[in-house]
């Protein structure tokens, strides 16, 4: 099964990020792009790719040792940007560190029941539209008018283990299925 562990924002901060995505899709091309639904908004913090099921009970139990060694921390949405004009993003801010720490634990345990990680560095973003197949809108003005978008903070109590349903057909999106997810220790 297709895995990857995620931070999931709270409904409410989906909800704020949805008011801003609603502004958005009203601007010209908009149609153009391909919008992930709300329900798949999420930060990935390691990303597993085919996992064998002799596997995934062994990344289970590093992931939940992974969550009960990480303190809470406090993040919230903060501006976004492009991946030149393929991928429009929001970020994030606030403990940053603390999301880049989460992510490292992730992937080590990964590495550590012997899936063939990806080696870079984390760069933690949403993503909310992917260019269309002809690639002809310019993201520049959504990434502009995303600068100015900052959530409220929330405190991450929980790491996600995600399942992905990839699309069947070319209109179809992928759809994602909370497999399992671990408390983060109580913040001080």
């Amino acid at each position: 099964m297709r895995l990857f562990a995620a931070v999931v924002p709270p409904g409410g901060v989906l909800g704020e990020l949805a008011g801003v995505v609603a502004e958005l899709r009203a601007l010209p091309g908009s149609g153009e792009l391909r919008w992930p639904v709300r329900a798949s908004w999420h930060f990935t913090v390691a990303f597993y790719g085919e996992v064998d099921e002799e596997r995934v009970s062994a990344l289970w139990e590093r992931l939940e040792r992974a969550a009960a060694r990480r303190d809470g921390f406090s993040l919230r949405i903060d501006g976004g940007g492009r991946f030149g004009d393929r991928v429009l993003w929001a970020g994030v801010a606030g403990e940053r560190d603390a999301l880049k720490r989460l992510a490292g634990s992730a992937a080590a345990a990964g590495r550590r029941v012997g899936l063939d990680m990806e080696e870079r560095a984390y760069k933690p973003h949403l993503t909310l539209a992917r260019q269309g197949r002809d690639g002809r809108v310019s993201l520049g003005p959504y990434a502009d008018r995303l600068k100015r978008f900052h959530s409220a903070p929330w405190t991450v109590a929980e790491l996600r283990l995600l399942r992905s349903h990839l699309p069947r057909a070319a209109h179809e999106q992928p759809r994602y299925e909370t497999v399992a997810a671990w408390p983060l220790r109580a913040s001080r």
